[in-house]
């Protein structure tokens, strides 16, 4: 049996795991995450989702060489297609855009039955996330940021029992930046919204020469709160 060995980026995901549970890891990147999981007693068994044939075999691999076969399986299909409803109570995806991962949650809002927990970690388009997560009901209950190999990552985690609001009334720019980010400004939250700020001052030069209509009007709104909201955190 191999030791599977995570980077820094998904041993965080693993923490935000809930112990005993079953796992469904979309999109998995060699079923590292879901294997580790198992193997480190946190669930009880995995399901490894894939969408291409390559890393469908990959994840086989990986289930094979870890000594996990008929404990972590894996199916090929599109986002939660591989799942029958109240299979698992916990989904991770990490690693994709924000827009897609709300995408695969919306697309298989069906399959979501009996999840208690989703563990989401997106590259970028966390705001996405959040504000999909407000729509159907999951309440956010914990944030994380981190720094690996020169680029930033958040990590999101949602459940469907807990009625507690993560909100205030500030909740527009809460969706945008991250209600308990907001909480815990690390090192890796202000070099992104560094970052961030630079890259909105840009957009609004640009916006600010452009022909103006009422389409690049509102725009410049958008970006203009979106800079004010940065500049209140960072400050």
């Amino acid at each position: 049996m191999n030791e599977v060995n995570l980077s820094n980026r998904l041993k965080r995901v693993f923490d935000y795991i809930p112990e005993g549970t079953k796992l469904a890891d979309i999109g998995s990147d060699h079923a590292y995450l879901p294997c580790y999981a198992v193997l480190n007693k946190r669930c009880t068994s995995a399901i490894v989702g894939e969408i291409t044939e390559g890393p469908y075999n990959s994840a086989r691999s990986t289930i094979r060489q870890s000594g996990l076969e008929g404990i972590v399986e894996a199916r090929m299909g599109d986002g939660l297609e591989v799942l029958v409803p109240n299979e698992v109570d916990v989904i991770t995806i990490a690693g994709m855009g924000g827009s897609l991962i709300s995408s695969i949650l919306e697309k298989g809002k069906e399959k979501l039955q009996g999840v208690e927990t989703l563990v989401l970690q997106p590259n970028i388009g966390a705001n996405q996330i959040r504000n999909w997560l407000d729509y159907v009901g999951y309440s956010l209950v914990e944030e994380d940021i981190l720094e690996e190999d020169g680029k930033i990552y958040e990590i999101l985690v949602a459940s469907k029992s807990n009625p507690n609001s993560a909100y205030s009334e500030k909740k527009d720019m809460e969706l945008f930046i991250g209600p308990y980010l907001l909480k815990n400004k690390n090192d890796a939250f202000k070099k992104k919204w560094e970052h961030e700020k630079k890259n909105f001052e840009r957009i609004l030069t640009q916006l600010e020469s452009a022909k103006q209509t009422e389409e690049s009007v509102q725009k410049m709104k958008e970006v203009e709160q979106k800079l004010e909201w940065i500049k209140e955190v960072l400050s």
